[in-house]
């Protein structure tokens, strides 16, 4: 998103109908057609315009939010229900100097303490003790009566959790995570197991390597319970949603988006359409410059971590963070490594790149940081990267190029 928006939050609306249309007429020879680009290649044409990253040589961490908001469109894929709430946040940290993103998810059923958090009238929603953290969604939209409400609740909260500074938002309903799956012309995934999920639509989908159009692969973002699915905790769909995150940004590596800016500002220009962002990320002068500045970002330098946590002795369906967050956090508050323990090097001191690749993530119930991750050179993008280490994803931290599951 940036990365998903460039890595992969992405949609092109209307595309469906308009290419069918287009495609028939072409089919019927009503549409003659030439290869413009190719035809003018011999005679002197100007120069691309490169878009300008507002934020160059600063690092960025955007909030990025999946609501189960039920009104409208997203009432015929998710069935109508009140309310709204948010069963998936993660950070997206983009190192200054670009050569690595790293996304953190933050468990829904963490028990936190959320503050005193502003709503887009300006009406302050009351402090929580003891809560579910994606409780502070809710609780925006309750007293804000609107999406930009909860976003903001939430990041107040994160903010207030972590004492690392939060530079805006993105909030994706069910429609729009789907638009932007067919956008991208579907997203291939590794299925371990055959899949049957009655409370996702039931979907139902075979084992091995699939190609997942926006239907399905909003389906399988949101099941939790069902035969293939594990054992039903939102740990486990956080690690299904982390390999799907990864997927999509290969999707985005491998058609070389990135690189081509006329077709990245079309495709941005509707993006935004189906997206809730904060200002500062909406602009489509600033947010192609982000994105294009992400195009030496190859999938082992994108990496993947849920907070650390462990069962919360007080109930056993809610988790809580362990002292090992605080080490994440203090490395994302200094741009470091997500990986990189207490007293690690600092790539950024030490005169390497800084991008994290294939790191020891150590204990895998609760994705515990323990070795730091090498230092990498940008390199151009890579179509298949070649897999390192079978990573157990939402238990562990892991790259793009790294193996979560296994299909034949």
């Amino acid at each position: 998103m940036i990365r998903g928006i460039a890595m992969g939050v992405t949609a092109v609306l209307a595309f469906g109908v308009g290419g069918a249309a287009a495609a028939t007429l072409r089919f019927t020879n009503n549409i003659q057609t030439v290869d413009a680009d190719a035809a003018l290649a011999v005679v002197e044409r100007p120069e691309v315009v490169v878009p300008e990253d507002p934020n160059a040589g600063t690092a960025l961490n955007i909030v990025l939010m999946g609501s189960d908001d039920r009104s409208g469109e997203n009432a015929a894929l998710g069935g109508e229900n009140e309310g709204m709430r948010s069963d998936t946040t993660m950070i997206l940290h983009i190192s200054a100097d670009r050569s690595r993103a790293e996304m953190i998810s933050i468990p829904r059923d963490s028990i936190v303490d959320t503050p005193q958090c502003p709503t887009s009238g300006g009406k302050l929603a009351p402090a929580m003790k003891n809560t579910r953290f994606n409780a502070a969604f809710a609780q925006g939209v309750m007293y804000g009566k609107d999406v930009q409400s909860g976003a903001l609740c939430t990041m107040t909260t994160i903010e207030n959790l972590t004492d690392v500074r939060m530079d805006g938002f993105v909030v994706i309903d069910f429609a729009g995570f789907k638009n932007m799956i067919d956008a991208l012309g579907g997203v291939t995934m590794c299925i371990p197991q055959d899949v049957y999920s009655p409370k996702a639509d039931h979907l139902r989908l075979a084992a091995g390597n699939q190609a997942l159009n926006g239907t399905q692969a909003l389906q399988y973002a949101r099941a939790r319970t069902g035969q293939g699915l594990g054992d039903g905790s939102d740990i486990s769909r956080i690690g299904r949603q982390q390999e799907m995150m990864a997927a999509i940004a290969r999707e985005v590596l491998s058609k070389n988006l990135l690189t081509d800016s006329p077709a990245l500002i079309s495709f941005l220009n509707a993006v935004t359409s189906s997206l809730t962002m904060s200002s500062n990320l909406s602009s489509l002068t600033g947010l192609p410059g982000l994105a294009y500045s992400l195009r030496n970002v190859r999938p082992d330098t994108i990496t993947f971590m849920t907070v650390p946590w462990g069962a919360n002795p007080a109930d056993k369906n809610t988790v809580v963070w362990t002292a090992d967050a605080d080490t994440l956090w203090d490395n994302l508050r200094n741009d470091r490594p997500i990986t990189t323990p207490v007293g690690g090097a600092d790539p950024a001191t030490d005169g390497a790149a800084g991008s994290a690749t294939t790191p020891d993530t150590g204990d895998a119930a609760s994705g515990t940081p323990t070795s730091a991750a090498p230092p990498a050179t940008p390199q151009a993008p890579v179509d298949t990267p070649a897999p390192s280490e079978t990573k157990s994803a939402g238990k562990e931290a892991f790259t793009g190029a790294d193996t979560t599951s296994v299909c034949g």
